[in-house]
C-alpha cells in the first residue's frame, strides 16, 4: 500500500521532465526497484481513487515516466519542486496525509 511516507520516500527517484499548470511528467530512475519493491503499478494508477487532488496518473513502462494530472490549487508547483528535492518532507507527509480519502 503507498502511504503518504512512502510517496515521500519514493519522490527523490523521480526527475522533471515537463511541468505545466495541473500536470507533471517525471522520469523514474531505475534505481527506484529498491525502494519500490512493495509497489505496484497498479497501486500507483489507483492513487487518484485515494488522494483528493490527484485526478489523473498513467505509468509509461516502457520510458519510465509518470504523468501525474492534479489540482493545482491543492498541488501547488512548490509543493512537487520541494518533493522532488526533498525539502520540507515532514511538511509535505502532513498534507498528503490530509487529503487521502476514507477509501471502503
Amino acid at each position: 500500500m503507498i502511504t503518504a511516507d512512502k510517496s515521500v520516500e519514493l519522490a527523490p527517484y523521480f526527475t522533471v521532465i515537463h511541468h505545466t499548470k495541473g500536470r507533471i511528467r517525471v522520469r523514474v530512475s531505475p534505481k527506484i526497484q529498491e525502494q519500490g519493491k512493495n509497489v505496484s503499478i497498479e497501486e500507483i494508477e489507483t492513487l487518484p481513487q485515494k488522494i483528493d487532488g490527484i485526478n489523473k496518473i498513467k505509468v509509461n513502462k516502457i520510458i519510465g515516466s509518470i504523468t501525474i494530472e492534479y489540482n493545482s490549487d491543492i498541488f501547488k508547483k512548490e509543493l512537487w519542486d520541494n518533493m522532488i528535492a526533498g525539502n520540507n518532507l515532514d511538511e509535505i507527509t502532513e498534507i498528503i496525509n490530509k487529503l487521502y480519502k476514507e477509501v471502503v
